[in-house]
């Protein structure tokens, strides 16, 4: 696939220093809008944790590597070269790390100025825990999230790693950068963003923790408005075995769901008479358990009750709304998510599909202004 860096972000140029988890999925957002960002790849032999191969590596997608030994002089001084041709530089290290191979901030500021430098963990740069060790479901049990989510009466539920690593660490990472470089322009300094998912991910929950405050949410999950208490926004298996998500918040979709259902106002107590709410579920259970899932979905087209059914990985890029918005797309033989968000002007694309490691490690040190001499020293 041709190289293109279409997107807002065409003409930045990002160093990362290679990483699991947010870190990567950060710069593939980045490259998905255009950025050409270079992949400083970690030595064979390092312990990623996903052994696959790499075309399904997705998070790598959009960008070339160079395999490099950063606690070797040549590859440090190699990276700085980088810097200086470099708009921002991304690390995933724990903290300190960074300094000790010659790479932290004060080393990469003073090769490059203007220089963003986005700096990725999970505690921090600082504080009690920011050296422990640590993975998404430990950051985001510190800030309420995990104590927050499961059925009542049940254990607290994984939210996958959506909420630590990516939504409170890849995202938050992503517009930190972008927003430092938006000041660079005008300033022509560069600053340090410190992103930890556990500032992200407490962030996320801004909006349960206000509902807590004003004493409209509680600590036992699963009898709050949100969390699966609620009758009206819960899922619902079907006769097929299927399930359907129901989200009627607002009076008129409750309404509808009445009436879809077969119920009359009279018949069930208010839509917010939490006292019944354990009740109206059993009652919905039994209604929704009467139709497949295709059933419900054809019943409730056009009726206003804002439910949508429960698609599996591969159901989900079959589904005709996401087919006719192009939300998944294949590329390499590998059905993967689009780029997002879209814009009408400058629209981001996959640059290229995720390379094997050191597959493009001459060319990119070339792009770069490295020497053939100097790439076949640094490649050994």
């Amino acid at each position: 696939m041709e190289d293109t860096h279409s997107g807002p972000l065409a003409g930045v140029r990002i160093v990362e220093l290679g990483g699991v988890g947010p870190t990567p999925f950060a710069c593939m957002l980045l490259a998905d809008l255009g950025a050409e960002v270079l992949r400083i790849e970690r030595p064979p032999g390092y312990d990623g944790g996903a052994p696959i191969e790499p075309r399904f590596e997705l998070m790598n997608r959009g960008r070339r590597g160079v395999p490099l030994d950063l606690k070797t002089p040549a590859a440090v001084a190699a990276v700085l070269r980088m810097v200086e041709q470099a708009d921002a530089l991304v690390e995933g290290f724990r903290p300190g790390v960074a300094e000790k191979l010659g790479l932290g901030p004060d080393d990469c500021l003073a090769a490059n100025p203007a220089l963003v430098y986005g700096r990725m963990t999970g505690w921090g740069q600082d504080g009690p825990l920011a050296k422990a060790a640590g993975h998404d479901v430990n950051y985001v049990s510190l800030t309420g999230v995990v104590h927050s989510i499961g059925e009542a009466g049940g254990p607290p539920v994984i939210p996958l790693n959506l909420v630590g690593d990516f939504g409170g660490g890849s995202l938050y990472l992503a517009l930190g950068v972008v927003s430092a470089l938006l000041e660079s322009r005008t300033s022509g300094k560069g600053q340090v963003v410190d992103a930890a998912m556990v500032d992200g991910s407490a962030s996320l929950m801004t909006a349960f923790y206000g509902f807590r405050a004003a004493g409209y949410w509680t600590d036992e999950r699963g009898t709050n408005r949100l969390d699966s208490g609620a009758p009206w926004y819960q899922v619902y298996e079907t006769a097929d075995g299927g399930w359907i998500s129901l989200a009627a918040n607002e009076t008129r979709f409750w309404r509808n769901t009445l009436r879809m259902l077969g119920f009359t106002a009279d018949e069930l107590p208010g839509q917010h008479d939490r006292e019944h709410w354990p009740e109206m579920k059993k009652r919905f259970a039994e209604v929704f358990r009467t139709k497949t899932r295709d059933e419900w979905c054809a019943l409730a087209e056009g009726q206003d009750v804002c439910l949508a059914p429960v698609l599996s990985m591969a159901e989900a890029p079959q589904h005709p709304h996401l087919r006719a918005r192009g939300t998944f797309v294949e590329v390499d033989g590998v059905v993967q998510p689009a780029p997002a968000p879209r814009f009408s002007r400058t629209p981001g694309a996959i640059q290229r599909p995720p390379a094997a490691p050191g597959e493009h490690a001459d060319e990119v040190l070339a792009d770069w202004g490295f020497s053939a001499a100097e790439a076949a020293t640094l490649l050994g």
